[in-house]
């Protein structure tokens, strides 16, 4: 979502009232409110509903395949653009006029994009979800891209890419996906590069959005003080005059490349950034949740992973530690980064590779096990407890193709992993090679690449 600055003195008690709402979204609610039903709107749109009267708020996710994976190969950064300024005018409502709507009616209104979604989301008192939802169909079937605020969202991301630039962290991410991902639109900066994002123009934006927006690869999910009859009628109104279909460019399945390589950044900073990572394991891959399993043990469960208590605690070598599946529509990735001093570099990089092979070869202990399986199937409520965690929950399994009945058998999922499960996956995910990508001086570096 983007921000333009117009919010002027005497509406500063409608800006206390949409941070009021966005407080409420945020309340309890019990876990029985995540009854699911499945609506069919008047114009036959799809949306799944979960009704909640006991807070007069309304919330509605929704995706579009295609994201940056759309971007036109020499101009990546189209899709965020689009993101940051369908709200900056749309209709007959210039920006300052938009904006000035939204915070009128303490609506909340917010765009994003990744690699292979685009997504939005909206949030609004009941009393105003009429007016809420006509301003997301503005934005979606007619937004203006005024130049003075193309222009204004242009200077904004050429910030932010500036500061990218000079940061340990976003230069090794970077780099590690243009290694992954040689000639392939997950190869390319999502968020665009300080020469892509000046040759964007109104044509490319708009170009973007009569090809992605369209009614074939829509998900959406509507929670709150709603009834089925009234949130097909709200769905119809925001989406019904979408195209039918998209036309998407085709993306070829990949797999990560590079691997076996370490790559090092050469960057003055005192404490060098690591990002590896490698091929992972899908989704909708029946070893999913095994691997799920061994991702939190080994880098995935914060404090308690067995590369935090290596790495961290018993040396001190980084603040932190982490890993993670990435399910991508095209791919599918394990990945992990870390931090640590340049003259540590080397341990630390030591200590990662042999525990995962560690893993690969013995696999985890029951005690970790068990206790793993107890902590995801008692934390999972926790992601359905306000009506804006639900609606992007929803949205998300739809997004996954995961059915409309998976809240209720993922518990089971995870139980049903035997450690025998466990034990064959990690050979399968961790026993192989990967692509690390190290930015800042550590002494005797593998490789070195200067471009960055």
């Amino acid at each position: 979502m983007s921000r333009s600055g117009f919010l002027s003195a005497p509406r500063a008690v409608l800006a206390v009232a949409a941070v009021a709402v966005a407080a409420l979204m945020l309340a309890p609610r019990p876990a029985a409110a995540t009854k699911i039903e499945r609506v069919v709107s008047p114009s036959g749109i799809e949306a799944w509903l979960v009704e909640d009267h006991a807070i007069p708020l309304v919330a509605l996710d929704f995706t579009f395949a295609g994201g940056a994976n759309e971007d036109p190969a020499d101009k990546p950064g189209v899709a965020t653009m689009v993101a940051s300024l369908i709200d900056e005018g749309a209709g007959d409502l210039d920006g300052k006029a938009f904006h000035e709507r939204l915070e009128d009616r303490a609506v909340e209104l917010a765009f994003d994009t990744g690699r292979d979604y685009f997504h939005g989301s909206v949030r609004a008192l009941s009393e105003n979800r009429d007016v809420a939802f006509d301003l997301l169909r503005l934005s979606l079937t007619a937004p203006r891209f005024d130049g003075d605020a193309v222009e204004r969202i242009r200077t904004q991301l050429l910030t932010g890419l500036r500061r990218e630039s000079t940061n340990p962290g976003d230069i090794a991410s970077r780099r590690w996906w243009e290694v992954a991902f040689p000639d392939h639109p997950y190869g390319r900066p999502a968020r665009g590069s300080p020469e892509s994002i000046p040759r964007i123009g109104a044509d490319d934006l708009k170009g973007f959005v009569r090809r992605v927006f369209a009614r074939d690869t829509l998900k959406v999910a509507v929670v709150g003080d709603i009834d089925a009859a009234t949130a097909g009628r709200l769905v119809d109104q925001v989406f019904s005059g979408l195209p039918a279909k998209a036309e998407l460019r085709p993306v070829p399945a990949v797999s990560p490349q590079g691997l076996g390589q370490h790559i090092t950044v050469d960057l003055d900073v005192p404490q060098a950034v690591v990002v590896f990572g490698g091929p992972g394991i899908a989704r909708r891959d029946p070893d999913f949740f095994p691997a799920y399993l061994i991702n939190h043990i080994l880098g995935g469960g914060a404090m308690s992973s067995r590369l935090y208590i290596e790495v961290r605690e018993k040396r001190g070598l980084a603040y932190t530690i982490r890993t993670a599946l990435v399910s991508l529509e095209h791919a599918a990735l394990w990945t992990g980064s870390t931090g640590t001093r340049s003259d540590k570099t080397a341990e630390t990089l030591s200590i990662i590779e042999s525990e995962i092979k560690r893993f690969a070869e013995v696999g985890p202990t029951a005690e970790e096990l068990a206790k793993t399986k107890s902590f995801l199937e008692g934390s999972y409520a926790l992601g359905f407890d306000s009506s804006a965690k639900i609606a992007g929950q929803l949205v998300q399994i739809q997004q996954d193709r995961l059915g409309i009945d998976y809240i209720d058998r993922r518990n089971g999922l995870i139980e049903a992993v035997t450690a025998a499960d466990v034990k064959r996956v990690a050979r399968r995910l961790l026993d192989g090679p990967m692509l690390y990508t190290v930015v800042g001086r550590p002494p005797g570096a593998v490789a070195k690449d200067p471009g960055g």
